[in-house]
């Protein structure tokens, strides 16, 4: 019965989250000085303003489950995120739990991993 679950994550600044997620290829549904909504396929995340947020300490993140993990993986790589530091992008490798995952860290610290189940065998 359950269609959906969108993420609701904390935003130190909602313009700039807004522009950190267009390159992402999400676009904008609804955005105000205090809410953001975005859209990309049937993937949502929502986005409330937070201006204290800390991005080294934010434990806010969600689950992706792309069609093709390394398309996304390859699409977002294209856009230069860094390795190391906020934010950052973890490229898509072989998990021992059976999945195919990356994990990208927005501007405000929170985790977006994204996976693909592995084909048994």
């Amino acid at each position: 019965m359950l269609e959906k679950l969108s993420p609701i994550l904390p935003a130190r600044d909602i313009a700039k989250t807004k522009a950190f997620w267009s390159r992402l290829g999400f676009e904008t549904v609804y955005a105000d000085a205090e809410y953001l909504l975005m859209k990309r396929d049937g993937a949502e995340v929502h986005f409330f303003h937070h201006a204290a947020l800390d991005p080294a300490k934010n434990d806010h993140g969600a689950y992706l489950r792309p069609a093709n993990v390394n398309a996304l993986d390859a699409e977002w790589a294209a856009l230069g995120l860094p390795a190391t530091g906020i934010p950052r992008l973890m490229r898509a490798e072989d998990k021992p739990w059976g999945m195919r995952e990356l994990a990208l860290i927005d501007l405000n610290g929170s985790l977006i991993r994204a996976g693909q189940e592995l084909p048994l065998g």
